[in-house]
C-alpha cells in the first residue's frame, strides 16, 4: 500500500510540473546584444503592428514606431518589405555624420530599390527631428520605393519634402553606431527587418552578396 502512495504521489508531481521546464529545449533565438526586451517597454508593447524591428550588424536593435497616420501607403510599403525579407543583408550605404543614415538599397549603391511600383510622396507637417524616419527618394517628388533613412540630427529643410512615416523609439544609440561613409568602408548592415507584431526570431545568417544596378541613385541633399 505505502509503495502504491508513493508512486501516486510521484505521477502527480511530474504531471504538474511547470511548463517551463517542458518548453527549456525551444526557448527563442537570443536577442542582439543591448536590445531591449519589447514586454520591458511599453512604447514596444502598444500596437506591434505597426513596430519596425531592425536587427544591426553592429549587434544591437532598433524599434521604429510606424504612423499610419502620416504616410499610410509608405507604412504599408515598409511592412510589406520587411515580411518579405528585403531588407534583410541589406546595407546603410549613405551615411553623414551630423545628417542622416539611408538604407533599403539590395545593390548596396543607392541605385536599386524594390520590383514594386514607387510610392506616391505622402508629405506631411511633422518635422525631421533626431530619429526620424522618411524616406528617401529620386527627384521626382514620387519616386520613393523601398529606400529610407534616419535623421541623426534635427534637418527641418527636409519637412515637406520627403515622407516622414516614423520614428525611432528605442535603439537609437544602434542608429548613432552605424558606420559613416558614402559607402561606408565596412558598412553596418540590416540582419533582420521584421514587424513586432509577428514575434519574428532575430535571423543570424550572414547576408547575401549585394547586386549591381545602374539606375539613378536615390539622394537626400545636404541642402534640400
Amino acid at each position: 500500500m505505502l509503495k502504491r502512495l508513493l508512486a501516486a504521489i510521484a505521477a502527480c508531481s511530474v504531471a504538474f510540473a511547470p511548463a517551463a521546464f517542458a518548453q527549456e529545449e525551444a526557448a527563442p533565438a537570443p536577442t542582439p546584444t543591448g536590445a531591449i526586451p519589447l514586454s520591458a517597454n511599453p512604447d514596444l508593447t502598444h500596437d506591434p503592428e505597426n513596430i519596425l524591428l531592425l536587427d544591426l550588424s553592429n549587434g544591437r536593435r532598433v524599434a521604429i514606431r510606424l504612423v499610419p497616420e502620416w504616410a499610410p501607403s509608405h507604412v504599408e510599403r515598409i511592412k510589406a518589405l520587411a515580411r518579405a525579407g528585403f531588407y534583410d543583408g541589406v546595407i546603410f550605404h549613405r551615411v553623414i555624420d551630423g545628417f542622416m543614415a539611408q538604407t533599403g538599397d539590395p545593390t548596396g549603391t543607392g541605385r536599386g530599390g524594390s520590383d514594386l511600383p514607387d510610392v506616391p510622396a505622402e508629405f506631411n507637417m511633422f518635422p525631421h527631428v533626431r530619429g526620424s524616419v522618411s524616406m528617401a527618394r529620386a527627384s521626382d517628388r514620387d519616386s520613393a520605393n523601398s529606400q529610407f533613412f534616419i535623421v541623426f540630427y534635427p534637418r527641418f529643410s527636409l519637412d515637406r519634402n520627403y515622407t516622414n512615416f516614423g520614428r525611432v523609439i528605442a535603439g537609437m544609440d544602434a542608429v548613432d553606431a552605424i558606420e559613416r561613409g558614402e559607402p561606408p568602408a565596412n558598412p553596418t548592415y540590416v540582419v533582420q527587418a521584421s514587424v513586432a507584431a509577428d514575434g519574428k526570431p532575430q535571423k543570424l545568417a550572414p547576408p547575401p552578396a549585394p547586386a549591381v544596378a545602374a539606375t539613378p541613385p536615390a539622394q537626400i541633399g545636404l541642402s534640400n
